[in-house]
Protein backbone atom coordinates (compact mmCIF):
# COMPACT_ATOMS: atom_id res chain seq x y z
CA UNK A 1 0.00 0.00 0.00
CA UNK A 2 0.75 3.31 -0.73
CA UNK A 3 0.52 5.64 2.01
CA UNK A 4 -0.07 9.70 1.59
CA UNK A 5 0.44 12.09 4.42
CA UNK A 6 0.01 15.72 3.95
CA UNK A 7 1.56 18.16 5.74
CA UNK A 8 -0.36 21.58 6.87
CA UNK A 9 -3.87 21.83 6.13
CA UNK A 10 -6.32 21.81 2.77
CA UNK A 11 -5.93 25.65 2.62
CA UNK A 12 -2.35 25.54 3.42
CA UNK A 13 -0.24 22.35 2.48
CA UNK A 14 3.56 22.89 3.62
CA UNK A 15 4.45 19.17 2.09
CA UNK A 16 3.99 15.73 2.14
CA UNK A 17 5.29 12.26 2.31
CA UNK A 18 4.81 9.57 -0.01
CA UNK A 19 5.86 6.31 1.02
CA UNK A 20 5.38 2.67 0.32
CA UNK A 21 4.37 0.51 -2.96
CA UNK A 22 0.90 -0.25 -4.34
CA UNK A 23 1.25 -3.83 -5.05
CA UNK A 24 -1.04 -3.26 -7.98
CA UNK A 25 0.93 -5.11 -9.81
CA UNK A 26 4.71 -6.92 -10.51
CA UNK A 27 7.55 -4.55 -10.17
CA UNK A 28 7.90 -2.31 -13.38
CA UNK A 29 4.66 -2.76 -14.05
CA UNK A 30 2.65 -1.18 -11.94
CA UNK A 31 0.40 1.47 -13.06
CA UNK A 32 -0.31 2.48 -9.73
CA UNK A 33 3.17 3.17 -8.49
CA UNK A 34 3.87 4.69 -11.77
CA UNK A 35 0.99 7.19 -11.38
CA UNK A 36 1.89 8.28 -7.75
CA UNK A 37 5.79 8.64 -8.46
CA UNK A 38 5.11 11.08 -11.35
CA UNK A 39 2.79 13.12 -9.63
CA UNK A 40 5.19 13.46 -7.17
CA UNK A 41 8.40 13.87 -8.79
CA UNK A 42 6.70 16.38 -11.07
CA UNK A 43 5.38 18.42 -7.87
CA UNK A 44 8.99 18.96 -6.65
CA UNK A 45 10.78 19.15 -9.87
CA UNK A 46 7.85 21.97 -10.60
CA UNK A 47 8.20 24.04 -7.38
CA UNK A 48 12.21 23.84 -7.94
CA UNK A 49 11.31 25.15 -11.67
CA UNK A 50 8.98 27.78 -11.31
CA UNK A 51 9.03 29.49 -8.25
CA UNK A 52 12.00 30.76 -5.61
CA UNK A 53 10.04 29.07 -2.52
CA UNK A 54 13.14 26.85 -0.82
CA UNK A 55 12.11 23.27 -0.15
CA UNK A 56 14.13 19.91 0.99
CA UNK A 57 13.08 16.62 -0.39
CA UNK A 58 14.16 13.28 0.84
CA UNK A 59 13.91 9.94 -1.61
CA UNK A 60 14.04 6.66 -0.67
CA UNK A 61 13.45 4.20 -3.54
CA UNK A 62 13.82 1.29 -1.54
CA UNK A 63 11.19 2.00 0.82
CA UNK A 64 9.04 3.78 -1.85
CA UNK A 65 9.81 7.23 0.50
CA UNK A 66 9.18 10.98 -1.00
CA UNK A 67 8.98 13.22 1.37
CA UNK A 68 9.05 16.99 0.43
CA UNK A 69 8.92 19.81 3.36
CA UNK A 70 9.05 23.31 2.27
CA UNK A 71 11.10 25.58 4.73
CA UNK A 72 10.74 28.82 3.27
CA UNK A 73 7.27 31.17 2.75
CA UNK A 74 5.45 29.19 0.16
CA UNK A 75 3.98 31.14 -2.85
CA UNK A 76 0.74 31.09 -4.40
CA UNK A 77 2.29 29.10 -7.29
CA UNK A 78 3.45 26.33 -4.62
CA UNK A 79 0.52 26.20 -3.23
CA UNK A 80 -1.36 25.83 -6.67
CA UNK A 81 1.23 23.11 -7.07
CA UNK A 82 0.57 21.56 -3.78
CA UNK A 83 -3.10 21.44 -3.93
CA UNK A 84 -2.84 20.07 -7.48
CA UNK A 85 -0.71 16.44 -6.15
CA UNK A 86 -3.29 16.30 -3.39
CA UNK A 87 -6.13 16.23 -6.27
CA UNK A 88 -4.66 14.02 -8.20
CA UNK A 89 -3.54 11.69 -5.07
CA UNK A 90 -7.44 12.16 -4.32
CA UNK A 91 -8.26 10.92 -7.54
CA UNK A 92 -5.82 7.70 -7.71
CA UNK A 93 -6.95 6.72 -4.33
CA UNK A 94 -10.96 6.98 -5.43
CA UNK A 95 -10.03 4.99 -8.41
CA UNK A 96 -8.25 2.35 -6.92
CA UNK A 97 -9.44 2.53 -3.60
CA UNK A 98 -8.10 3.18 0.02
CA UNK A 99 -5.99 -0.54 -0.08
CA UNK A 100 -3.88 0.44 -2.46
CA UNK A 101 -3.49 4.29 -2.20
CA UNK A 102 -4.49 5.55 1.41
CA UNK A 103 -4.93 9.41 2.28
CA UNK A 104 -3.87 9.43 5.98
CA UNK A 105 -5.38 12.83 6.97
Amino acid sequence: MICVEFSGNSDNITGFEVSGHAGYDEYGRDIVCAAVSALATNTANSIEQFTEDDMTVDVDEKTGLLRLTMTSTISDSSKLLLKSFKLGIESIEQAYGSEIVNILN
